[in-house]
């Protein structure tokens, strides 16, 4: 570790070189935290959680009781052992709480001063964080599945809507309106993604098996129907394309917006290439996903190789995203786990299930080893190796010159 901060002092090597390979590090080392607890306030499982992006220290919740519930994720006591607290809640005794079980909740991406909720009694619910009260209120005609704001988007407010119908309803917050409709799905929507790289490109899994993308400012349909087949088995029609076997009930586009992985009832995930639609063919074995309704699953951010964390049932599956390598299984829920959501500033990952709970999962502590073991210790790990090698072994040939 010391030889890389004397090689990014003296400009030998790329600073983000050791960000990415120290954030490499912690992911692998993540661990449940048994000093660390988040105030239980949910009566019933946790559906959906969201990290605003502005400091990092807020996150949201969302449950099957349709309760929705604040917290600060800061250690303000610095104390080893402390409880993340819950800074407001969205009751029952709420004048405007949502009355079924709340699928999804989202900051406004620029500031925390808003945040959005969908839930099955049809509605999505725009919230003023500090009066926690409705600035406006969506009503739709089907139960609605998911929802979601693009995090890079400066020309447009639209929130995609995914509901039990096939339509994909895209609401305008400067409007207040329903401004556009997306066709082409043949059932329910079960997952929509904006890009995080684009401002108009949108991703909708659904029902129906079939992922499709979109360029919303386009009259004429979606960008690309997903084949699993890449072409090889589907050639007669466009409509024969499917994603999976099962319904497609998950999405996330990597951290760059290069990549798109899904995951579907047929215990499968996929990751494809987001600017032609081409299926990588990245093998990650079984993901078991018996979920009836989306998955929420994340991805890592800032590391040298990034890692996909999904649901499986009680525990959640850790995954190098490119090579589909299974890294560790986190065991800590007693019922099903049905969504987490990755801190990327501390490199820590917090994940909701339905027995309640709440649980965060940090890096585990470290002992520091001596520069001349640092190629012993970590090109045992390929992924480490990926961080670590190049830049020790460039110190360590120019010692030897």
């Amino acid at each position: 570790m010391l030889g890389f901060l004397s090689a990014r002092q003296t400009g030998l090597e790329d600073p983000l070189r050791l960000r990415r390979a120290e954030s490499t590090r912690r992911v692998l080392g993540l661990e449940l935290n048994k000093d660390r607890d988040v105030e239980r306030i949910h009566g019933g499982g946790i559906n959906t959680l969201d990290i605003e992006p502005v400091e990092g220290r807020y996150m949201l919740s969302g449950g099957s009781d349709g309760v929705i519930v604040l917290y600060d994720l800061e250690n303000s006591s610095k104390q080893s052992y402390y409880t993340c607290k819950a800074v407001c809640s969205i009751g029952r005794d709420h004048p405007d709480v949502h009355r079924y079980s709340v699928e999804t909740v989202q900051w406004y991406p620029h500031d925390t001063g808003m945040f959005t909720s969908s839930s099955f009694d049809k509605t999505l619910k725009v919230w003023d964080t500090n009066t926690l009260q409705t600035a406006d209120v969506f009503n739709f005609e089907e139960t609605v599945y998911s929802h979601h704001m693009s995090p890079v988007s400066t020309k447009h407010c639209l929130v995609a809507v995914g509901t039990r119908g096939p339509k994909v309803q895209l609401c305008d917050l400067k409007s207040g309106s329903c401004s556009h409709i997306l066709q082409g799905h043949r059932q329910e929507i079960l997952a929509v993604s904006w890009s995080p790289r684009y401002d108009y490109i949108l991703a909708t899994a659904s029902a129906d098996s079939r992922v499709k993308l979109w360029d919303v400012r386009r009259a004429s349909g979606c960008l690309i129907t997903l084949d699993q087949h890449n072409g090889k088995k589907s050639q007669a029609v466009e409509s024969a394309n499917t994603a999976h076997n099962g319904k497609v009930n998950g999405l996330c586009f990597t951290s760059d917006g290069l990549h798109l992985l899904t995951v579907g009832t047929d215990n499968r995930m996929r990751l494809w290439n987001s600017s032609n639609g081409e299926n990588t063919l990245v093998n990650y074995g079984k993901v078991c996903n018996n979920s009836k309704k989306g998955l929420k699953f994340t991805v890592s951010c800032g590391c040298s190789s990034e890692f996909v964390f999904v649901p499986y049932g009680s525990t959640i599956a850790v995954y190098t995203v490119y090579s589909g390598e299974q890294i560790t299984m986190l065991k800590g829920h007693y019922k099903t786990v049905d969504c987490c959501v990755f801190q990327s500033n501390f490199q820590e990952l917090y994940s909701g299930s339905r027995d309640c709970n709440i649980l965060a999962w940090v890096p585990s502590l470290y002992e520091p080893v001596p520069d001349d073991d640092e190629v012993r210790l970590y090109t045992w790990n390929p992924v480490l190796a990926h961080g670590y090698q190049s830049a020790t072994f460039s110190r360590l040939q120019q010692n030897h010159n």
